[in-house]
């Protein structure tokens, strides 16, 4: 699924709205469709040239289905794959582009990845051997094909920063996309089966399954699974997944997955993004960065506080066992919660 314009955006329109952080759609007039993923609007441009008349582009909201048919052949292109349980395969830089950008561009496009050429070579013609004998086998059938939702409908990317913040202040929000996500979520009232009697809530605040003695929340501010003796939370902070005896988290902080035993407990300051990551021998580590700093940008350095960098994170803990990783992380969540009698 996809939000299609009416034409081609201009260079201008494409950073105003983003088009460089998602995987874009772009349809024909004859209605064949080709993606790429996170291209700035020349490159993209380029790419979907094989497309001949663009009529419409957008983002792609990551939603698709396949045919019973497609399943199938991907089920037997990729058997051996599948027996081993080896490799790592991406739905847009693996299926789609493949699959609808000309060799020498998707290798291109790759390269920027740093996907080594060869590699993605072998992959194109691979794809391309795969998408023939399918065509051919299935007259009948498109191979990528695009549903318009509307450029005004409701969708939620939490796949930022900034939109992880957005979307989840969104919740103590009024309008009617707020009202939608509410719905969504099953969310029916500010305050949800919290046990925070003693917390001074304000009105425009939502807290969803916390416990808490004593403390405040916030203007706008937004608490979900939060565990603590004592809580001081301000105005349009988001504190998911964490527990210890006292939580303080400042204006516009983001606090994740924290765990603390010590009578200190958790400290965040003004804009501070503070979450925790746990490995399969339930060892956590803290991840500090501000709301003020992209993700993205600094993805390679290590910033303040922290001794990886991003990068270096998703790669140690890219192939773990994230079923296991959450019942560790349960288990310190539930040590820590019991250690002061909530």
């Amino acid at each position: 699924m996809c939000t299609l314009e009416e034409e081609p955006p201009t260079e201008k329109v494409w950073k105003e709205k983003g088009l460089e952080k998602y995987g874009v759609i772009a349809v024909s007039g004859g209605g064949n469709a080709a993606q790429v993923e996170k291209v700035d609007h020349p490159t993209a441009m380029r790419m979907l040239k094989n497309l001949g008349d663009i009529a419409r582009v957008g983002p792609s909201l990551g939603s698709f289905s396949v045919s019973a048919k497609m399943l199938q052949a991907l089920c037997d292109e990729f058997s051996s794959e599948l027996a081993a349980k080896d490799g790592k395969l991406d739905t847009d830089p693996h299926f789609w582009m493949p699959l609808t950008l000309p060799q020498d561009e998707y290798i291109s496009l790759m390269s920027q990845k740093g996907v080594d050429e060869q590699e993605s070579r072998s992959h194109h013609v691979r794809m391309a051997k795969m998408k023939e004998s399918f065509l051919s086998a299935n007259p009948e059938l498109g191979m990528f094909g695009s549903v318009d939702v509307g450029s005004n409908a409701c969708w939620w990317d939490y796949g930022l920063l900034k939109l992880y913040i957005a979307n989840n202040l969104k919740l103590s929000e009024e309008g009617d996309d707020a009202d939608l996500l509410r719905r969504f979520f099953g969310v029916t009232g500010r305050t949800m089966n919290s046990e925070i009697s003693g917390v001074t809530v304000d009105g425009s605040a939502s807290a969803f399954s916390c416990k808490a003695k004593s403390g405040s929340v916030g203007a706008d501010a937004v608490i979900a699974a939060v565990e603590a003796e004592e809580i001081q939370i301000g105005e349009g902070a988001i504190v998911v997944n964490c527990a210890a005896k006292k939580i303080i988290a400042g204006k516009g902080a983001v606090l994740y997955n924290l765990v603390s035993e010590s009578d200190d407990g958790i400290v965040a300051e003004d804009g501070d993004v503070i979450v925790s990551v746990t490995d399969t021998e339930g060892s956590s580590m803290l991840l500090r960065s501000k709301t003020s700093i992209c993700g993205g940008k600094a993805w390679k350095q290590v910033l303040d506080g922290n001794k990886m960098s991003f990068e270096e994170v998703h790669k140690q803990n890219r192939d773990s066992d994230v079923s296991n990783i959450e019942k560790k992380r349960k288990e310190l969540y539930q040590k820590a919660s019991s250690s002061f009698g909530l």
